[in-house]
């Protein structure tokens, strides 16, 4: 472990069935496997199907609250597009937005379009990698649901966030069920190859 991390922000959002607690514990063990001090915030918003979540983890040297505070993200990840506007809340001009190029449309709501959004987001942070992570993993391995995966091991293949790759594929392995273990591999040697143009 690289003593010198004081302590990195992290702060998920997406919607219920997106599986945002398995991406906050696969992140948490990673963690734990490079010997960080780890809080997590399981859950604030609705996480049924389609409603509206956010989950917290902190870790590093000594971390005492699980809550990031506002301003104080180092990253967002965000499993559909419109909600990373949500994270704006907790971001400053260094952090990093990484975003699902994925839209769920909301009953009854006009959605910002992806020009409006990131406009938005360029108001705080020059700082946003859009991944139609969905999209890739649909086309390549017949499901979209995992999704935050993808993102979650593109961000430790390309250091945006301090965890080896092999501390995300371990934690990977013991978070995932096995039934599913396979898929959620498959997707992590995806996103290896993944190479933004």
């Amino acid at each position: 472990m690289e003593k010198s991390l004081e302590q990195f922000n992290i702060v998920i959002v997406g919607t219920g069935g997106q599986g945002l607690i398995t991406l906050l514990q696969i992140l948490a063990e990673a963690a734990l496997i490079e010997g960080y001090d780890i809080r997590t915030s399981e859950l604030h918003g609705l996480s049924q199907r389609g409603g509206s979540v956010e989950v917290h983890i902190r870790f590093g040297k000594e971390i005492y609250s699980p809550l990031v505070a506002q301003g104080g993200a180092d990253l967002i990840l965000a499993l559909e597009i419109q909600e990373s506007l949500k994270g704006v809340y907790f971001a400053n001009e260094n952090t990093t937005f990484l975003i699902n190029k994925f839209f769920i449309p909301i009953l009854g709501e006009k959605l910002l379009n992806e020009e409006e959004i990131l406009k938005e987001l360029k108001k705080i942070s020059k700082n946003h990698v859009l991944i139609p992570a969905a999209d890739i993993c649909e086309k390549e391995l017949g499901s979209n649901v995992v999704a935050g995966v993808y993102l979650l091991s593109y961000a430790s293949f390309k250091k945006i966030i301090p965890l080896k790759p092999n501390s995300i594929l371990k934690a990977i392995q013991k978070i995932v069920p096995k039934k599913h273990y396979d898929l959620n591999k498959k997707t992590f040697e995806l996103a290896k190859k993944y190479e933004k143009n």
